[in-house]
Parts: structure tokens; sequence; C-alpha cells
């Protein structure tokens, strides 16, 4: 329990689920993989008070003892305690929140790992909402389709993505550098918090040009006294966007590495971009998202495509889909798994896996990276299977990081969860809706799967979370 109290439950090892119709979380030993006690044959666990449409993703804060719960139906964000395993915190979010999540390698909203703000985009609305749980402040910025929002883990950079946006080498954000900037014209913005006389300054200037960074904000609100804004970031001379759609940041926190989504979302190249954090281009004085001065540095083609990455030390797994364009299936997408060396930079293999639009990355134990997809079967696996080909062609994927091994599920519907169960070599997973349970032990055949059958649920299950995990890094949503 790593030196947490016992919770009401008394379950040590707990796996929360989100589940829908009905709208539930509930929560399962994951010791004996049962939903009840260990010394009882009946009965059940659940989060208390959760009131939610369509819980869909949960965001795993395991080291601050808690979740953020989104539903999907009605736009909802619950603050769960796994110490009292009740909701804690139902957070409203201005401007609302976008229902577009799932089936992409994105989430649209976010809470920091300290729990003090929330960051969220809505494409429909054409909003950034910023919640400021320390001020209780909670207002929108105006940033026509913005989908997609990343925290490091320090919560000093928020970033957020423009839906189908490219942005060119050289595109910097400073009007004494590019004379006639449109701040509305770049893909990929950062969240800020003005200090007490920048505010003053900003004072009904949306687009505030500030004095000590030289850089110009897309928007800032309240308009007559702003608080927060939401500024470019810039791309040097070896940098651009293509689509991008998320960033990870390296574990040193001095780097984002932004995943640029290229051909699989209707652009041309797939890459990673680079954008250094250092103290010059955070936000002097400021709390939570800081990032006033970010400029991209340079970006490394992936030609098997990125949708999401997971770093393990020094190596970054991206994973993503390669277009094939010769054979018999030119047209079609083949998942891929790509390793980078960082810092290298360089790419030290690429191994196909699912196919699908990847949007779960997990660590368990053993050397396994697990990777979850939605749409699998509409890749080039899927039509080799239908040729009459011996191949899997379901949304899991088990990858051994120690032999590079690559061992793909059997298809039952989109993988929308999966919870590395870490010290018990097992991972939970919600597929097609289901709860299924796999050992991180492969055998002679492949993946092998453990009793379901005390675990499974009768609505529909979306997310899956480790809620006694001892890292926040047992997350798919980071």
């Amino acid at each position: 329990m790593d030196g947490r109290s016992l919770p009401p439950s008394g379950i040590l090892n707990r796996v929360m689920i989100a589940e829908q119709t009905p709208n539930a979380l509930p929560f399962v030993d994951a010791y004996y993989d049962i939903r009840h006690a260990y010394d009882a044959s009946s009965g059940s666990f659940a989060i208390s008070g959760y009131s939610g449409n369509g819980p869909l993703t949960i965001e795993n804060l395991p080291e601050q003892l808690g979740a953020a719960v989104y539903g999907e139906f009605d736009g909802s964000l619950d603050l769960i305690s796994y110490a009292q395993e009740k909701v804690s915190t139902p957070i409203s979010v201005a401007g609302g929140l976008s229902s577009t999540t799932e089936g992409s390698a994105w989430n649209g909203v976010m809470m920091s790992r300290d729990l003090n703000y929330v960051y969220a985009a809505n494409p429909a609305a054409h909003l950034v909402s910023v919640v400021d749980r320390l001020s209780g402040v909670s207002l929108s910025l105006n940033l026509p389709n913005a989908y997609g929002v990343s925290i490091n883990p320090g919560g000093t950079v928020a970033l957020v993505f423009v839906e189908n946006a490219t942005q060119a080498s050289s595109d910097s954000d400073k009007p004494s550098v590019n004379p006639g900037i449109n701040p509305a014209n770049f893909a990929v913005y950062s969240i800020v918090q003005l200090t007490a006389a920048q505010q003053l300054l900003a004072t009904n200037n949306p687009n505030y040009v500030d004095p000590t960074y030289g850089t110009e904000a897309q928007d800032c609100e309240p308009q007559k006294l702003p608080t927060w804004c939401v500024f470019p970031v810039s791309t040097g001379s070896g940098a651009s966007f293509d689509h991008p759609i998320k960033a990870v940041f390296s574990p040193d926190g001095t780097t984002a590495y932004v995943l640029n989504c290229g051909p699989e979302c209707g652009g041309t190249t797939a890459s990673v971009t680079t954008i250094p954090i250092t103290s010059s281009t955070l936000n002097t004085g400021s709390y939570g998202g800081s990032g006033i001065a970010l400029q991209a540095q340079s970006t490394i083609p992936i030609p098997g495509g990125a949708t999401d990455a997971d770093f393990n030390g020094n190596t970054l797994y991206i994973a993503g889909q390669q277009l094939q364009t010769t054979g018999a299936y030119a047209g079609d997408y083949g998942g891929m798994l790509t390793v980078m060396n960082v810092p290298a930079n360089t790419i030290t293999g690429a191994y196909p896996i699912s196919d699908g639009t990847h949007n779960r990355m997990v660590f368990g134990d053993d050397n396994t990276l697990w990777i979850g997809s939605s749409h699998c079967a509409q890749g080039v696996r899927y039509a080799q299977a239908q040729t009459g080909a011996n191949v899997a062609f379901g949304c899991l994927t088990l990858f051994n990081t120690s032999n590079n091994g690559v061992f793909v599920d059997s298809y039952l519907g989109d993988a929308t969860g999966v919870a590395a169960v870490t010290g018990l070599h097992k991972v939970y997973t919600a597929e097609g809706g289901q709860v299924y349970i796999y050992s991180t032990v492969t055998g002679s055949n492949g993946l092998v799967e453990l009793d379901n059958s005390n675990v499974t649920v009768t609505g529909t299950a979306t997310d899956v979370a480790y809620m006694d995990a001892t890292s926040d890094a047992d997350n798919t949503i980071y």
C-alpha cells in the first residue's frame, strides 16, 4: 500500500472501470480478479456519488490518490478520491467539454497532476477552457478548432493543438520578427497564466504583446483584466507541424515531443517535433501553464506514423499507422511501432502492430508495452485475414521491449482502456465494451488471457485504471 491508509473497501489492488449504461464507476479486486470481497461469495464495489452521464476516460493519478473522470454525454468532469472511494469534487468547466475524444489519439480535457488546474479543448465551440482551482477562476479562451490538450508532469506547460492544422518552419509569434503576424494561424498553442503586472498591461487587449518575451497572444480573458492568455508556439528553421495531436514529455522534463499525425490525419508527413522547455521560455512569476515563449527546434520524420507515444527512460515508443503505397494493400494503413533513441533522436527499429487509431499505451511488468487502438478492423491485417491468411487483427498489442516480440490479440472490438496491474504481472483492458485480463508473461501461442468471468460488467466498459499503482505513469491519458 506504499504507506497509504486502508480504503473503506479493504481492497489493496483495485481496478476502476468506466461503465456506460448504466453509468457507474465500479471497481474490482485485481489480486483475486473478483467484484466482491475475497471472503465473500457475492457483492460489488463502486465509487459512490458518481452521477456523470457516459463515463468515457479515466485520467489516473494514483500518486495523488485520485482520478479525473470525463463523461462524454453530459460533458461532466469529476474528481475521484481513491482514499475515500467516492466523488470528491464535481468540476464545472466554462465553455463546456467536447464529446469527440474517443476513437482518437488525443484527449480533449486534462487535469494537472497537482489537481490545481483543468484545461479543456472544445472544437465545436472553438474554445479552450481553464479552471484554476486555486483561485476559483473558470474561463474560456477563443481558439478555433482546438481539439487536444497535453500537460507536462510539472504543470508548467499546457499545450493545445488545432485540428487539421499545419505550420511551416521559421514561423514566429513575435511581431518584431514576423510583421503582420496573425496569431490565429498557428498549429500549436500554449496556455499561460499572467502575472499581476502582465494583467495590467493586457487590459482590454486580447492580442496582448508581452514586452519581456515579445510574443503576441491569440486571446486573453477576461478582457477587462485578463488572467490567462493563449500564445502560439513558434517554429525554428528546422521544425514544423503537420496535423499535431498530442505531446509527450521527456523524463528529465526538458523537452516536449509533439506527435504529428501526418497522412493518417490527412496530412503529408508523420513526425515528432521537439520543443525545448527552459527557464527562458517560461513566464517568470506565474503559476500553472507558463510556456510563454516556446519555440519548436527540430522535426524527426516517423515513416510508421505517430498518434500516440510513451517514454521508457531514453527510449520513445511511437505508435501510428503507415500508409501502404504499393502492392496489394496500397491505400490501406498498417499499424506500426517506431522505436526512437532519445536524445540522439534516431530511429532504432520499427515493428508491425495492430492497425487502427492508437490511443492507449502503458508499460506493464515483464518488459511489456501494451498498445490499444480503435477501428483496427479497417487496416492491412483485417484485409489479409479476409483473404484467408492466418493473421490476428485485434485492437490490442503486446510488445516485448527486451526482445522486440509482437503479439496481437484476436478481434474483440476497440481497445479503449488498458491498465497495468504492476507487481501482479497482469493487465486489465476494456475491449469491445467488456473487461478482459491478460498475463504479462506470454505463452507459446502469444497472449495469455486470464479468467475474467468474475469482473465482467453488464453495461459498456470504456476505460480502466489501476487505482493502487505506485506512479502516475500507470496512465494512458498522459
